[in-house]
């Protein structure tokens, strides 16, 4: 039977050359199954790519991306993705590395209302999708990704600052840096994005990496991308906005938060929303994970967290947002990070920001 499948966002490049995969960061538990892993025995190599990889190029990329043109960025029409069939992702030991704060540095005036007792206990209850307005570390290294497509189309993504150890990768959905053989320019990531407002700068990636299954023919399983991005005034990305923990091969059906900028109908981007509630696993077409949840195009690539704290902001960052069934719109879908996942993050944390 054939299924409609909507993604989220899109876009894409011609990609050629694997990256050998980073050594591991240092492991630290969510749960006490949770120990340093090895990758050996499956095909981990993701595939990168440069982005805007001189100085020049950067600087006609931060150029570009005006007030203006952020705020006019649409997601782009949903295609049709049928390709989710054979094995799902590898599934090996579980490991996870915590994220890290950032470092306090003076700037423009930025402040978030802290969390009440009350509120923490609303936001650790189920949610469809409503505003975060807890603040915390979430704040910070969330934000709106931006790019061009190849027909020069302005549109938006979501993705998420990692901890790492080149302190520069920003994790997001494979979709938002591959798509149909289109290529993106002008990839940028906004942390903190609110309403316009750019607190924390914006970040040009110089470095584009996903899974190989999702390269060769955009298996929606294997939907996952990282973005290596180049320092800020002197400044690794991490260093300024701090890092959230990632986690991959962890126990399905666990309690989960999932974060996005959704900018289609009834959002409009500007703004940081949030689901939560106890995750599923996809039956019908793909082995993904679901969630409840009615964020809309734009919140693609944006965070699922497992032990996520409504009090610090901080979590594992555990899958992102992919795509929603046509008939299903009240729920998202993310892919199981397991070995090639892992992969992809661990090729991005050692790749050099230029």
């Amino acid at each position: 039977m054939h299924r409609r499948v909507a993604l989220l966002s899109a876009a894409a490049i011609a990609v050629a050359g694997a990256l050998v995969p980073a050594a591991s960061a240092q492991a630290s538990s969510i749960t006490g199954s949770i120990t340093s892993s090895t990758t050996s025995g499956f095909d981990r190599n993701p595939v990168g790519w440069a982005g805007a990889d001189s100085a020049s190029q950067r600087r006609t990329v931060l150029s570009y991306w005006t007030p203006q043109r952020m705020l006019a960025a649409q997601p782009l029409d949903t295609p049709e993705i049928g390709r989710s069939g054979g094995s799902g992702p590898t599934q090996g030991t579980p490991w996870a590395t915590r994220g890290a704060s950032s470092t306090p540095t003076q700037g423009r005036s930025y402040a978030v209302r802290p969390v009440s007792a009350q509120r923490t206990a609303e936001v650790l209850q189920n949610s469809p999708g409503l505003r975060w307005t807890d603040g915390g570390a979430v704040t910070r290294t969330v934000g709106r990704v931006f790019f061009t497509t190849a027909d020069g189309r302005n549109s938006a993504c979501s993705g998420t600052a990692v901890t790492s150890a080149n302190e520069s990768v920003v994790m997001t959905a494979g979709h938002c840096v591959k798509l149909n053989g289109a290529a993106h320019r002008n990839w940028v990531f906004v942390p903190g994005f609110d309403n316009g407002r750019r607190p924390f700068g914006t970040w040009v990636a110089t470095t584009l990496l996903t899974t190989q299954q999702w390269n060769a023919n955009e298996n929606i399983n294997f939907d996952v991308a990282a973005a290596v991005v180049a320092p800020l005034q002197g400044r690794s990305l991490t260093d300024v906005v701090g890092g959230q923990g990632v986690a991959f091969n962890q126990p399905r059906r666990r309690q989960m938060f999932s974060f996005g900028y959704p900018a289609a109908a009834p959002f409009d981007g500007s703004r940081l929303i949030y689901c939560s509630g106890r995750a599923f696993d996809d039956t019908v077409q793909t082995r993904d994970l679901g969630l409840r949840c009615n964020m809309t195009g734009g919140s693609s690539g944006g965070p699922w967290f497992a032990g996520f704290n409504a009090s610090t902001g901080q979590g594992w960052l555990n899958s992102v947002n992919s795509f929603k069934y046509d008939f299903a719109p009240n729920f998202m879908f993310g892919p199981f990070f397991g070995n090639e996942a892992m992969a992809v993050y661990r090729a991005a944390q050692n790749v050099g920001a230029q």
